[in-house]
């Protein structure tokens, strides 16, 4: 299935002559990131946003990345969301709307979402787009994230995800990418046996067996051996992991 995005690239428009020198930039319509692993969108209830659930989340994705590195692309991205108003209006949409489509910006997401993607080749200008010509508005929000989206953003980063010039073709919010084995929760996971017993150690983990029909991850306290490569786990949080003496998971210090 192909994924659209836009490419930020830059031209220069110069006469010597004139002595005028022009730097434009451009939006160029591809599908640069098909065939390559996504990172979709969380969501944490309000009440369930305290101590390590919000980390566990979003880092989980990558214990599994780590223990299971056949199944993914090199090559790992996410969309993040560009700004819009209360009202879900998005800025860069509207410039769109007004000049290539005839449905509202939600729409057009749900549609993507269900993956009824044809509309998109089939509406949107094929020929680069010169970004001075967009409406102010529009312009001022491409590459940007919605304030809601902005922590989620830090986490990428911090993880090594960086924006290489591709934003989402809806709202313009930029698309960041990582090099799956340079993710830095995929480069310092650390794999260990189980030992199932009750302990003391107070560091916290975040830990995932390493089974992916059943794959399943918890934040939790171990006591990890680096000289034997084990870890000890209470029985509570072996339980929840589904694993046994002699097992392996996939752990995360935190």
């Amino acid at each position: 299935m192909p994924f659209y995005s836009y490419h930020i690239s830059t031209v220069v428009h110069s006469s010597p002559k004139l002595g005028v020198n022009n730097v434009v930039k451009l939006l160029t319509f591809g599908n640069n990131y098909t065939g390559c692993s996504e990172i979709c969108t969380l969501f944490l209830r309000p009440s369930f946003r305290g101590g390590l659930n919000g980390r566990l989340m979003s880092k989980c994705r990558f214990l599994m990345m780590a223990e299971h590195p056949h199944r993914f692309s090199e090559t790992i991205f996410a969309e993040m969301r560009g700004v819009s108003d209360d009202e879900g209006n998005s800025p860069f949409w509207q410039w769109l709307q007004e000049h290539f489509f005839s449905i509202d910006f939600t729409m057009a997401d749900y549609l993507t979402g269900i993956g009824k993607k044809g509309f998109i080749a089939d509406l949107m200008p094929k020929l680069p787009i010169y970004i001075n010509l967009l409406s102010k508005e529009a312009q001022a929000v491409i590459g940007k994230v919605h304030d809601n989206t902005k922590p989620a953003l830090k986490l990428l980063e911090r993880e090594g995800f960086t924006c290489r010039n591709y934003v989402d073709i809806f709202d313009a919010g930029p698309t960041v990418e990582c090099d799956r084995r340079n993710i830095e929760s995929v480069r310092h996971s650390i794999r260990a046996k189980v030992q199932v017993s009750e302990h003391a150690s107070s560091q916290d983990y975040l830990i995932a067996n390493t089974s992916f029909e059943h794959f399943r991850a918890t934040a939790a306290k171990g006591a990890y051996d680096q000289e034997s490569e084990s870890v000890i786990l209470a029985p509570d949080v072996a339980k929840a992991l589904e694993v046994s003496e002699g097992d392996f998971v996939r752990m995360l210090p935190q």
